[in-house]
């Protein structure tokens, strides 16, 4: 049994040799079913995010026509749907939004275009963020790495979501007259400023504590020697070496933010009508789920099932950076 084994760890190990430590990871990761599902559901609502035109126009509905004030057998007197489970049928298959009328299908569609779009820009600009200053702080030190560690101490004790609900009207009211009528992408770009503000801070600290690992080693210590200047040494010998806690943090910040903005519009101070959004749908199944339970469902599964997916993608990422998951 004991040749066996050390037969077997001989074979595995000819096997990656030669190979890239980014076909490693790959060939890890494939092997991880869960992970390689998991990719696949949050590929699968991406597409969706992106092709919600397409779906829409296929479908012959879209998200702002009232289709139950329209048409008045849809709904009744209270405004809820006259047919069982939320008025689901052949020609709407999510059945109807309370009240307003408007078809959950792409209502719901448009949301995940609209929840996911703003989670990735703030992640997008969160990891850029977090790896120029917390690369910085950690090999520059100094002045550089004490500046930078006062200010993530500063804003990690913010409370977020008071931070979130207080400010927001501040940053939109920089944009527009409180008077008016802020317009859709006013608000989008407010709740990507104030996320980026607040959700760049873990990741910096976590890049400056691999940094200070990484500064003394060998390889640094040669490209000093042969003269090449800091911007050079974080770019080519640091960079590529934070990688993988990069990645394993960008999979778990992204889901972060979707609830995040979801919550915000749930409170009323992030996406407002008629924007189609995750957390303006939780707000309206607030309101009605006593006589419409059904309505709640659909977006409440999808955010679920995302969620899951995601949290488990990033376990499966971290996992295919662990060379010891090829034992």
């Amino acid at each position: 049994m004991a040749r066996r084994s050390k037969a077997a760890v001989a074979a595995a190990e000819s096997e990656l040799t030669g190979r890239s430590p980014g076909q490693l990871m790959w060939r890890r990761f494939r092997r991880d079913k869960v992970g390689v599902a998991s990719a696949c559901v949050v590929l699968f609502f991406f597409a969706i995010g992106l092709l919600a035109p397409v779906i829409s126009w296929l479908y012959g509905k879209d998200p702002y026509t009232r289709y139950g004030q329209i048409d008045p057998t849809l709904l009744n007197e209270y405004g809820y749907p006259v047919k069982p489970n939320g008025g689901i049928d052949g020609e709407f298959w999510f059945g109807l939004e309370p009240l307003m009328g408007r078809d959950v299908l792409t209502q719901l569609v448009y949301g995940i275009r609209t929840s996911l779009f703003i989670a990735l820009a703030v992640t997008v600009l969160a990891t850029l963020t977090a790896i120029v200053l917390g690369i910085a702080a950690g090999y520059l030190g100094g002045k550089w790495d004490y500046t930078i560690s006062r200010l993530i101490d500063l804003l990690m004790a913010f409370p977020n979501q008071l931070f979130f609900v207080a400010f927001l009207p501040i940053v939109t009211s920089l944009f527009v007259d409180p008077r008016q009528e802020t317009p859709t992408y006013v608000r989008v770009l407010s709740v990507v400023v104030v996320l980026w503000i607040l959700g760049w801070m873990t990741l910096a600290r976590i890049l400056r504590g691999a940094t200070l690992s990484l500064r003394d080693r060998e390889f640094v210590e040669a490209a000093k020697v042969s003269g090449a200047s800091p911007w050079r040494i974080i770019r080519k010998e640091l960079l590529p070496n934070v990688v993988s806690p990069t990645l394993v943090q960008t999979t778990y910040m992204l889901p972060s933010f979707v609830t995040t903005a979801a919550a915000l519009s749930y409170l009323g101070v992030g996406m407002t009508e008629p924007t189609p959004d995750w957390g303006r749908m939780f707000a309206t199944g607030a309101r009605v789920y006593k006589s419409d339970i059904t309505y709640m469902f659909f977006p409440g599964v999808a955010m679920v099932i995302f969620v899951v997916a995601f949290n488990l993608l990033g376990d499966s990422v971290r996992d295919a950076f662990d060379p010891k998951s090829d034992r």
